[in-house]
């Protein structure tokens, strides 16, 4: 049901962060990206069909941040969001990586998964480079909030 991506899974990827741009609650991601990222993206298959994504992207020693979680509009309400989620935040622990960032709309979503609201201004600056191609980027209006993992390690959210 969940697995890692494979590049057969491009196309059906790329389809479903698709549905979510043209909503304005993703940024665009290319057939391009998404083969460069694949190996930080697992997929949820339902009959032979991928039906959610999700990527787990390093940002540095102390923060990964959850990317292109979608979840299509026919398979919504099945728990997939949340099997995304348990899975990269497992990817996180056996990294060692302590914390773990989601910039989203689905406050109460990544609070039922142990996310807590954190002020955006104390993200590292690495967290917003691909920003720069969002149309909102100087009205940001995503809640950034934030997993720590058991390896969680006291201090800010900021890397030298």
């Amino acid at each position: 049901m969940i697995r890692s991506a494979k590049l057969s899974d491009v196309d059906a990827i790329v389809a479903l962060l698709q549905d979510y741009v043209e909503q304005g609650v993703l940024l665009p991601r290319s057939r391009q990206s998404v083969c460069e990222g694949l190996l930080s993206f697992v997929v949820v298959e339902e009959s032979g069909w991928v039906v959610g994504t999700a990527a787990l992207h390093i940002l540095g020693p102390d923060l990964a941040e959850i990317r292109s979680l979608v979840v299509a509009q026919n398979a919504q309400g099945k728990g997939y969001g949340r099997l995304l989620v348990d899975a990269l935040l497992e990817q996180a622990q056996c990294l060692e990586v302590p914390k773990v960032l989601a910039l989203t709309y689905q406050q109460a979503f990544f609070e039922r998964c142990g996310f807590r609201v954190v002020d955006k201004r104390g993200l590292h600056q690495k967290t917003w480079k691909d920003c720069i191609h969002c149309k909102k980027y100087s009205a940001c209006d995503e809640i950034a909030m934030v997993y720590e993992t058991a390896v969680a390690v006291s201090g800010d959210l900021q890397v030298g």
